[in-house]
């Protein structure tokens, strides 16, 4: 079954947490137990609707403050297909935890409220998205029933928000909107009949014709060696495989291919995925691969056709996300972990902050506090093999470990 992965951004009270709870509700994936705390709790409450907020807001600390602290992920499944849900805060403040969760997404659902429209907030959210490449954005703009469920309210927030649009690299066929209440259920799982003026899909309808390609496939096959297999039996004693997942394109017997760092040529003789062998390998798909030629390759290495070499350096500039309360100076040398491959770096320089306003960049910056976005070069100790994140998000894209506390000190997208 395909399985559809997305982040969701909003601002306290703009109905996140209750959106996915109708979501979860209307498409019954709430077990017996939640369903009854829910009925519970809202009962207690004083409510005569159902608190659908509660079924995300897992933390005992969220559910005291009413907003979303942490990133959670929330699975269902259709008929059709799966879906993970990526619930993200969305205070400046945990910034970093909304990187973290639309990572890996290939869609994302941003929250306006209709009371409010676009505001600070919604512009951090977009940009964020708009960095980390999420193929579509679906801008749900919740809580119509407070605004009578005005057309004339829609229209105004669209025009606002396509004002962003403008700024970012985004195509208007990869940006949805969807007027909703998520409290009374219209155009989250079912047609609304109090805004008979939107022609458009229901949110679910809309996630469930979205184009599942992952976020990986850009056409150029990157394997990288997660594990050496060297059996240890007399009848497997010459037997050496190389396990990994296929990025990007796919993967075939006889392709002429390098092996990197060492640069050596050689081509793919066998693709097994278990026991079973194979002919070719799609992206995604986690195998072994036996080469031709007995080739020195080991953990961390990468498997790369011989007519897609990715770039290999030991500098770089990337785009960062600065994840920790220690600021982040020139200088500093950190563990740079890209897929399997750890190699040390030095920060050579802060060129600039990106604001996340889209209203430009600060120049002149010393230092990086948490939450920060901005454009730094590395030196490294030794190359890594590597693609921008605009070509390549898996090969691009990478952590900054702190090797004094081994705490994950920011993400980077390589430009």
């Amino acid at each position: 079954m395909e399985v559809l992965k997305i982040a969701t951004a909003g601002s306290v009270d703009d109905g996140k947490s209750t959106l996915i709870g109708r979501l979860l509700y209307d498409t019954k994936s709430l077990t017996d137990d939640k369903l009854e705390a829910i009925e519970r709790s809202s009962k207690q409450k004083g409510y005569d609707y159902l608190d659908f907020s509660l079924a995300t807001d897992g933390l005992v600390a969220e559910r005291e403050q009413g907003i979303t602290i942490d990133v959670a992920h929330i699975y269902f499944s259709t008929a059709t297909r799966s879906y993970i849900i990526a619930d993200t805060p969305g205070h400046v403040e945990y910034t970093r935890n909304m990187v973290t969760g639309a990572s890996t997404s290939q869609a994302a659902i941003i929250l306006i409220d209709a009371r409010h429209g676009v505001i600070e907030q919604t512009y951090r959210h977009f940009f964020i998205n708009n960095l980390l490449r999420i193929k579509d954005v679906i801008v749900t703009i919740n809580k119509m029933d407070l605004v009578d469920f005005s057309e004339e309210r829609y229209n105004e927030i669209k025009a606002d928000f396509q004002k962003l649009v403008e700024k970012s690299d985004y195509e208007d066929q990869h940006i949805t909107f969807i007027p909703v209440s998520a409290l009374k259920g219209d155009n989250v799982v079912k047609k609304s009949e109090s805004m008979s003026w939107y022609k458009g899909e229901t949110l679910l309808s809309h996630l469930e014709k979205l184009d599942t390609d992952d976020i990986y496939n850009n056409g150029k096959m990157r394997f990288p060696v997660q594990f050496v297999i060297r059996p240890k039996t007399e009848e497997f004693h010459d037997y050496r495989g190389y396990a990994g997942k296929v990025y990007g394109g796919d993967i075939r017997v006889g392709d002429e291919v390098v092996v990197l760092p060492s640069h050596v040529k050689t081509k793919i003789k066998e693709i097994y995925f278990n026991d079973i062998k194979y002919e070719s390998a799609s992206r995604r798909s986690s195998i072994s691969v036996i080469l031709e030629n007995d080739v020195n390759v080991s953990r961390g290495d990468m498997i790369v056709k011989a007519s897609e070499l990715p770039k290999v350096e030991k500098q770089f500039t990337a785009t960062i996300s600065w994840m920790d309360s220690k600021d982040l100076v020139a200088g500093s040398k950190y563990v740079l972990q890209h897929g399997v491959h750890k190699v040390l770096a030095k920060v050579s320089a802060i060129h600039h902050k990106i604001e996340t306003d889209f209203s430009g960049q600060k120049n002149n910056v010393s230092n990086l506090q948490m939450n920060d976005i901005a454009s730094v070069s590395f030196q490294l100790n030794k190359p890594i093999f590597f693609d921008s994140f605009k070509e390549n998000r898996s090969n691009g894209a990478f952590i900054l470990i702190d090797p004094q506390t081994n705490n994950t000190a920011g993400a980077g997208f390589i430009e």
